[in-house]
């Protein structure tokens, strides 16, 4: 059995409520962007912006062990 791999997430704005408490996640080898966003029950309809380590990722963009991801929700502006 595979190790798992140890995830940072950071969510902004209103997708802060889905964070966990410290930040970190434990997931699967092979997992995506997406099955992150539905193990921490944020509806896929809320992010609009997806970062792993600063660059802009996709749903289907696959982790690595300490992969630093951040979530974002669609920004709006005046």
């Amino acid at each position: 059995m595979e190790k798992k791999i140890d995830i940072q997430i950071r969510c902004f704005a209103t997708l802060g409520k889905y964070a966990p408490a410290d930040n970190r996640l434990q997931l699967e080898p092979g997992s995506t962007v997406r099955d992150l966003v539905h193990r921490l029950d944020i509806p896929e309809s809320e992010v609009k912006i997806i970062f792993i380590h600063g660059e802009q990722a996709t749903w289907e963009s696959r982790l690595s062990d300490q992969d630093r991801v951040g979530l974002f929700p669609a920004v709006g502006g005046g």
